[in-house]
């Protein structure tokens, strides 16, 4: 079964047995966490999401993401400013496509 889902106001396509990053979740490793917002599964769409449906899944890590740099300048000012960023996300493993 294949399904599409959004949570933190991004969409993802998975499958069962499939390995998601996604934005930081408030929930202990180790936990199963029910994503109820889905918008496709097995080619039946939703408007706009599929009523009844869920993808069950297991949260096997928390982490950040790579650093990315930040550089603001501009020209003639003698301003330069830099910056630094690392996204938290979440590691997910789909379970189960309830659907």
């Amino acid at each position: 079964m294949k399904a599409i889902i959004e949570t933190g106001g991004k969409q993802y396509y998975c499958e069962e047995g499939s390995i998601l990053y996604v934005e930081k979740l408030d929930v202990p490793t180790g936990e199963d966490v029910v994503f109820s917002n889905v918008l496709m599964v097995d080619n039946t769409c939703g408007r706009p999401y599929v009523p009844n449906a869920s993808v069950t899944a297991t949260v096997l890590k928390h982490g950040k993401q790579k650093k990315i740099k930040i550089f603001k300048y501009k020209p003639k000012k003698q301003y330069r400013k830099t910056q630094g960023h690392r996204q938290p996300y979440t590691k997910v493993e789909v379970k189960k496509i309830n659907w």
